[in-house]
């Protein structure tokens, strides 16, 4: 398999250029520089070619530069920019009445705009803070809510998102996700562990800390995102909704990277039979503009003029992009995130059995973790072999990037073929078989 020559000359000179003038924050993962993409193919400046497993972090639903969204955002940006949410226009409100018709419950949805994930969980926070009058959270270990000082409280999946920025905002508890690859409490006979832990929940954390009628709203990720693309066992959500229903509080979703056809239906959260009470949204929401939603019931969305607002939300432009990709994923796109990630999910089976560093491969649709292993039964956290394979794979034209302790996240966008998926898979493979080779386990 030939091996790019990256980055290259134009790609590095770029990337020296942006060191002087570009916040050191941003966690970059690997030098690749964007030129121009299509669909599932992206290209550097330099003319390397690369299959996209990572989509911009799940974000680009519909593939780069898809025609019908790029043609929804020029005809928009013809027509106006802006005008504030001071004010009304068609596209803010057919977008909303679309989130409605796809919202996970069935009572009447109504939507707070904005312009990304953080901010749309930010918007949750207020939200259940106002509607119950309570001002305590449960939220997750290994979660991921946004880097804003609000949802930050309720992120942690790395140490590193809260060094230098103490005091948190107060009132947020964390429990446990159910991990089933990977359980800490101990499951009673015949116990889902997912129902384990919302057990640990009642028994001890409301015993023990924080009353229940004192909890204002559970954040929480259906499906895990940084903390390691982690399924939850079968019973956890029924009996989250369950405690919720018994102490009042509100349930609410983020969806922002989970959400939008990436795990083959609307919102992960529908896999578990449950309705949520509010639901964010980010991500795929708009094939790489930048929107955020906040979806609530009807019933919970009651604050009055003037409590929340921002000058962005419900952006024209954004939200032609956002009509198009839902569109989109309507009309092919779900059923195939569904089809392909089955395909996939298969073909990385088949890889596990074969390599010992594959400790497990888990997902729904085109949201597919792969966990790495030091040994199968001791299941200790492969890192470095992770961040290995992530950094072969861009030597041979795969992007990937890493979540967890030593998952690699496969969130290509939701119009991958079979075809595609395939070379991608080679490739990974490849990487993996090099990074296996490198640390002496093959």
């Amino acid at each position: 398999m030939n091996k790019l020559n990256v980055p290259g000359p134009k790609a590095r000179a770029l990337i020296e250029r942006d060191k002087k003038v570009i916040s050191a924050s941003y966690p970059r993962g690997y030098p690749f520089v964007m030129d121009h993409g299509k669909g599932v193919e992206v290209w550097d400046p330099d003319g390397n070619r690369f299959i996209d497993f990572m989509s911009g972090i799940a974000v680009l639903s519909t593939g780069h530069a898809n025609p019908r969204v790029v043609k929804a955002v020029q005809d928009a940006a013809e027509k106006f920019l802006h005008i504030s949410s001071d004010f009304y226009h068609e596209g803010w409100v057919r977008l909303s009445e679309k989130l409605d018709e796809i919202a996970p419950f069935e009572e009447t949805a109504k939507t707070f705009l904005t312009n990304s994930g953080t901010e749309a969980v930010e918007t949750a926070i207020k939200l259940a803070k106002f509607r119950t009058k309570r001002h305590n959270f449960i939220g997750f270990f290994g979660a991921f809510h946004g880097r804003t000082m609000g949802s930050v409280a309720f992120t942690a999946s790395k140490p590193h998102y809260h060094r230098g920025f103490y005091p948190l905002m107060p009132g947020v508890t964390h429990v446990p996700f159910p991990n089933p690859y990977r359980p800490i409490l101990e499951r009673r006979p015949g116990e889902d562990y997912g129902e384990t832990v919302v057990r640990f929940i009642e028994e001890e954390i409301f015993d023990h800390n924080v009353p229940g009628d004192e909890i204002a709203g559970v954040l929480v990720e259906p499906i895990q995102g940084e903390g390691g693309y982690l399924v939850p066992p079968d019973g956890f959500f029924p009996a989250l909704r369950k405690l919720c229903d018994k102490y009042g509080i509100l349930l609410i979703a983020d969806e922002v990277q989970s959400g939008m056809g990436r795990t083959g239906k609307w919102w992960a959260i529908e896999h578990f039979g449950v309705e949520p009470d509010i639901v964010t949204s980010a991500k795929g929401i708009a094939s790489g503009m930048p929107l955020g939603a906040c979806i609530a019931r009807e019933s919970v969305m009651t604050w009055h003029k003037g409590t929340h607002g921002n000058t962005f939300g419900g952006n024209p432009i954004s939200c032609a992009a956002s009509i198009a990709t839902i569109e989109l994923l309507e009309e092919q796109y779900l059923t195939n995130a569904t089809e392909v990630g089955e395909y996939m999910l298969d073909a990385l089976q088949e890889i596990q059995t074969c390599h010992p560093s594959v400790g497990d491969v888990r997902g729904k649709g085109l949201m597919i973790g792969v966990e790495f292993v030091k040994d199968k039964t001791t299941k200790e956290p492969n890192e470095a072999l992770r961040d290995m394979v992530e950094k072969y794979g861009f030597q041979h034209g795969l992007l990937l990037l890493g979540c967890g302790r030593s998952v690699i996240r496969l969130a290509p966008p939701l119009c991958l073929t079979r075809k595609e998926a395939d070379e991608g898979l080679k490739i990974f493979e490849y990487a993996l078989t090099l990074a296996e080779h490198k640390q002496g386990m093959i």
